[in-house]
């Protein structure tokens, strides 16, 4: 990981989707880092947070009760991070309540949770919302989770130009990354210019550097950590793949 000088300490970052993946690492390097963490999730969290709520963010009264509780546990917020989301499927078998939740754990969590928290962000604050490579490419199936991503992405600017000159909001779009310890070899390695699948380390660090003043010029922008998987062409019997036609 790399080193940010304490750069958080004493500071407070809000993290959604806290309990495991990519919402965890990202919880436990702000605290590294000297951040106080005010975390969300569905299901229980594995580490200590100072501020911890056990809830559903698809629902409005959740997210309200939860910015309250931020508002009267920290003097401010200097981070927002929108992790959290769930897939659904697509067409074949997600049906219409599903998509919509989807879309409102992915796109209208983060847009209410940032309204919420506007009265307390510090001075120099910053959003970063969770995208993804799949905004932009997609397997079959996947429609609920590729229009929220779709969604946040395009949240993302119109928020860094609503909040112009007082809040920074930037997204951070995933590629292929391991959150399970598996062992990737052979053809999944090949297809990553970058040499290897991605880890979560990988989308910390992005975090760490759009949260800090290093990065105070940017704004409005998704930067795609996926060790290049999307920019390189592969076709039938390239970089150990072979395509099996159903």
């Amino acid at each position: 990981m790399i080193e940010v000088e304490m750069a958080f300490h004493n500071k407070t970052a809000v993290i959604t989707g806290v309990s495991q993946g990519i919402g965890l690492a990202l919880a436990r390097a702000f605290q590294d880092q000297g951040a106080k963490v005010a975390g969300i999730d569905q299901n229980p969290c594995p580490i200590e947070l100072d501020l911890f709520t056990q809830g559903d963010i698809a629902e409005p009264a959740v997210l309200e009760d939860f910015a309250e509780q931020i508002k009267s546990a920290f003097s401010g917020v200097d981070c927002l991070i929108n992790n959290a989301m769930r897939s659904f499927g697509g067409l074949p078998d997600c049906g219409y309540e599903d998509f919509v939740r989807a879309q409102k754990i992915g796109v209208a969590a983060p847009y209410y949770l940032t309204k919420l928290l506007l009265p307390v962000f510090s001075p120099g604050a910053s959003v970063i919302n969770l995208s993804s490579s799949r905004a932009f490419q997609s397997q079959k199936g996947t429609e609920s989770y590729s229009a929220a991503k779709g969604g946040i992405t395009a949240l993302t600017h119109a928020m860094a130009v609503s909040l112009s000159g007082r809040v920074r909001v930037n997204a951070i779009a995933p590629g292929w990354i391991n959150t399970t310890e598996s062992v990737f070899e052979g053809a999944d390695k090949a297809q990553h210019p970058a040499g290897r699948v991605g880890a979560p380390e990988d989308i910390v660090n992005a975090a760490l550097f759009l949260a800090s003043e290093k990065a105070s010029f940017i704004t409005g922008q998704t930067l795609l950590v996926d060790g290049g998987m999307s920019r390189l062409m592969v076709y039938h019997n390239d970089e150990g793949w072979t395509y099996s036609p159903d």
